[in-house]
């Protein structure tokens, strides 16, 4: 990652090299929002609650009132578009 970026972690804790975060993190190259951690639940005491440049968030994102009428909208739009042969909105590009 460049100098300076921002890397998001709401995936799984185990694709970031939790040392290797924690080097950069202290050396001010890189900042951190992280949802999910390795190890997880992240222990008292353990450096990344220290750590500069980051933000922890608890793993509670999807259970919110705003979660099914926003999946519904998206289920529906997603429908649609592929009734009408249309591409499909946020495709992963794989190739």
């Amino acid at each position: 990652m460049r100098d300076g970026a921002l890397l998001v972690n709401v995936a799984r804790g185990g694709v970031v090299d939790t040392a290797a975060l924690l080097a950069e993190l202290e050396s001010g190259r890189l900042h951190a929002a992280l949802d999910v951690t390795d190890p997880e639940p992240l222990p008292a005491g353990h450096p990344l609650w220290h750590a500069p440049n980051v933000l922890i968030t608890p793993h509670v994102g999807g259970p919110s009132s705003a979660f099914l009428p926003r999946a519904l909208r998206l289920l529906r739009s997603q429908l649609l578009l592929d009734l009408a042969g249309e591409p499909l909105a946020n495709q992963v590009a794989t190739g």
